[in-house]
């Protein structure tokens, strides 16, 4: 009888015992208050062609400075550079590719013009399977969104899964240059078409402090050689109007210096990564700042 007497009380420590790692198991999950963790840094990557080159400075900017990004938002050429740097977060690698890069890897011009663009983006598809270091936005190393537009119902479409080759073609199809891509029954464009910049999309993925990298500042100077160049400069114009609103729910914004370079221009590389490093290191105080009153409560309140 002797051993049955002390089995009870055996078990109801143990049980007692397993009550309670349930219950710090429970505490883990519950999600800390802002002040006892890091907030969530989403950086917002706009379009501009060629002035996406910027962006590689401004990257090399926060890099140098270990500001930390634990997401990406990219439009047009932004869902290009951000997939790359997402899947390598490596700013000097970033920098040599974008060195490299020139018009003809990306731009396939067809010699039969199309209804619906003269641009196919067979090139650009090719491009991004060589740099981009994952084979799909997935396995990426930093969660990277691209947001193109639905021609049919002018809703964004974002790219969260999948081929990264698909997401930055189609988040770059612009209206009348590129081919438009068809996805499961939709017609999907540029995502410039309802605004270069996506901060919302950066807050509804988590983004606890949103950082807009707006190339599009400057639209007064432009090229009008040709049609494309034409109908680039009128997105371009869109693009900056919606953009004056939706800048406004950015916590820090970056604006290069980048508007006396055209959006075709591809031989002034280093004065744009030259701009958004200059751009990039001023916005360092601005960026600890909404850290600090992330942590103490007062981000968002003024």
């Amino acid at each position: 009888m002797y051993p049955t007497k002390i089995a009870k009380p055996i078990f109801v420590v143990s049980l007692a015992d397993i009550l309670f790692l349930q219950g710090c198991g429970a505490a883990k999950k519950q999600i800390l208050p802002a002040s006892l963790r890091q907030p969530k840094i989403g950086l917002v990557l706009g379009g501009g062609a060629s002035r996406g080159f910027a962006h590689v400075g401004v990257l090399r900017a926060l890099e140098q400075e270990k500001i930390p990004i634990d997401l990406i938002v990219g439009t047009s050429v932004g869902s290009l550079i951000g997939a790359i740097y997402a899947a390598n977060p490596n700013s000097f690698e970033l920098e040599w590719m974008a060195f490299e890069l020139e018009k003809d890897d990306i731009f396939d011009f067809s010699l039969l013009s199309s209804r619906t663009g003269p641009i196919k983006g067979d090139k650009l598809e090719k491009f991004v399977v060589k740099h981009v270091k994952a084979r799909n936005i997935e396995d990426m190393k930093i969660p990277f969104y691209a947001v193109a537009c639905d021609l049919n119902t002018g809703e964004p479409v974002v790219f969260d899964k999948g081929p990264a080759e698909i997401a930055v073609r189609a988040s770059s199809s612009i209206p009348g240059v590129f081919t438009p891509l068809n996805i499961k029954e939709r017609i999907v464009v540029d995502g410039g078409v309802i605004g270069s910049v996506s901060p919302e999309t950066a807050r509804q993925k988590g983004a606890d402090i949103v950082i807009v990298v707006n190339i599009g500042k400057n639209i007064t100077n432009y090229e009008t050689g040709n049609i494309i160049q034409i109908t680039l400069q009128a997105i371009d114009i869109m693009g900056h109007r919606i953009d004056q609103y939706k800048n406004k729910d950015a916590d820090v914004l970056i604006e290069p210096e980048v508007g006396n370079v055209g959006t075709m221009d591809f031989s002034k590389k280093k004065e744009l990564m030259l701009a958004g490093i200059k751009a990039g290191q001023a916005a360092i105080p601005a960026i600890h700042k909404a850290i600090e009153d992330f942590k103490a409560g007062r981000l968002g309140q003024n």
